[in-house]
């Protein structure tokens, strides 16, 4: 390592460190870097010809950061040249070759063009399985709306061909609708599906269940699921709540609305997932056109939403 530049001098004499700093610290002791990079070592260098490549652990590191603040190319470009934290965190130096928009924008075509998301979110999975935070036995599945653009302003000038709107509530919305199973117990995110959001929830519940589950917990999307052919084998206790309108009429304090009381107290455990995705990570708008690049970055999301989720569990 060469000299410090003044600008790195004094960011190491600061008197106290940013959220940015603290949070991209825990990230960094949370991935299993060493086991991603192994996935994509062997795509990532062959065929390739011209220039040297950034390392390749540097890229994912830039890419991983662009996740996590939800950046575009050219906004995690600049960010690279501004932010000294986040150059730390990727292994650079103001004075060096930083990665331009187009690198960037190439890995992320490399990561999709091989369908490395669903591929490191197993990988992370399996991480945290090795540090005892395995499946229990029950699931919770859900699906949350993710809106699209609805102008007509671009190339094909049309919306998204597969994006579709849905009314929910007195609203209609138009995009995507993301379905994930979780682990009643831990809240982990275990399972994934995308679909347009007009879409049923009830169609991909089959997709999101790992088979060894005694229990399913559902919102009242779910109404009569156990009816269906694709769960006929399926021996688990279906806990789905009761439609809105019935369990106004229930008795304060009764049995009944008790045990409705706890049903939404074990599916509270999913929307907490969906607030590390649409809030914390600022994925309630699609970046891309289409479902499978969307869905590409959402497994990845759906990674550190576990990895952020389990870290106290792997501290106890």
């Amino acid at each position: 390592m060469g000299q410090l530049t003044f600008a790195e001098a004094e960011y190491e004499v600061k008197k106290r460190k940013t959220r940015r700093e603290k949070f991209l610290e825990r990230m960094d002791s949370l991935l299993p870097w060493k086991n991603l990079e192994r996935q994509l070592a062997k795509k990532y260098c062959a065929g390739r010809v011209g220039r040297k490549p950034y390392p390749l652990k540097v890229m994912l590191r830039v890419h991983v950061m662009q996740l996590l603040y939800n950046l575009s190319d050219p906004a995690m470009e600049d960010a690279l040249y501004e932010i000294e934290s986040m150059r730390r965190f990727a292994g650079l130096r103001l004075s060096d070759n930083l990665p331009d928009e187009t690198t960037i924008l190439n890995f992320r075509h490399f990561l999709e063009k091989h369908k490395f998301g669903k591929r490191m979110f197993e990988t992370i999975q399996r991480h945290l399985a090795g540090q005892g935070l395995r499946l229990q036995e029950g699931s919770i599945v859900d699906a949350s709306i993710i809106a699209a653009p609805i102008s007509t302003k671009n190339k094909s000038s049309e919306r998204d061909p597969e994006m579709h709107q849905t009314k929910k509530g007195n609203e209609w919305h138009f995009g995507m609708k993301l379905h994930i199973g979780v682990d009643e117990t831990l809240g982990l995110i275990h399972s994934l599906t995308t679909t347009a959001a007009n879409e049923h929830d009830i169609t991909q519940a089959d997709q999101l269940l790992h088979g060894k589950e005694k229990r399913v917990w559902g919102d009242a999307g779910y109404c009569g699921i156990e009816k269906r052919e694709a769960h006929s084998d399926r021996k688990v206790k279906w806990l789905i709540a009761m439609r809105p309108g019935k369990r106004a009429q229930l008795v304060k304090g009764s049995a009944e609305a008790e045990a409705e009381k706890e049903k939404a107290s074990v599916r509270a455990k999913v929307e907490h997932a969906f607030f590390y995705i649409k809030r914390m990570f600022g994925y309630n708008k699609v970046r891309y056109r289409g479902l499978e690049k969307n869905t590409n970055r959402l497994y990845l999301l759906a990674g550190f939403t576990n990895l952020l989720r389990a870290e106290r569990y792997m501290a106890a």
